[in-house]
């Protein structure tokens, strides 16, 4: 199984850095993907709990669904089909304030598809949701 832990503060109070980060469509004009989209709405929040998110470059798409959803603190989502060869995926993102700002913390563990790989894709999810979490700063929250 590998883990991963990516952690970033951002100079924005959590309601503001959450609702951002929580608009799955508009994940294409900041994390690094040329599409992003809505497949299904959750509720109460239509990116809450049971929505189905979408993410896409150079013709790969990953289906994600929410499955847990405490607004304002932590949403935890699974990989329920895509081109990334991982399986038992589970991800976790917690939004705490931090001295006037919010502290970001991404987990994820998952087990690679293809064996002795697993390494391999580590680095790259985590290479992913660091440059993400750098695009919201840069497109949300500048300075």
């Amino acid at each position: 199984m590998q883990h991963i832990e990516v952690q970033r503060r951002f100079s924005a109070p959590v309601d503001k850095v959450w609702d951002a980060y929580t608009d799955h469509a508009d994940w294409k004009n900041w994390a690094g993907f040329s599409n992003s989209w809505l497949e299904k709405e959750g509720s109460p929040d239509k990116n809450g709990m049971g929505c189905i998110r979408g993410f896409g470059s150079n013709g790969v798409n990953v289906y994600e669904q929410v499955v847990e959803w405490e607004p304002k603190k932590r949403f935890a989502y699974r990989i329920i089909r895509g081109g990334l060869p991982m399986k038992d995926h589970l991800g976790e993102t917690m939004f705490a304030a931090d001295d006037g700002g919010t502290l970001v913390t991404w987990r994820g563990r998952f087990d690679s598809r293809v064996p002795g790989m697993g390494w391999a894709m580590r680095l790259l999810v985590e290479r992913i949701f660091r440059n993400a979490l750098a695009g919201l700063a840069k497109r949300h929250f500048p300075g």
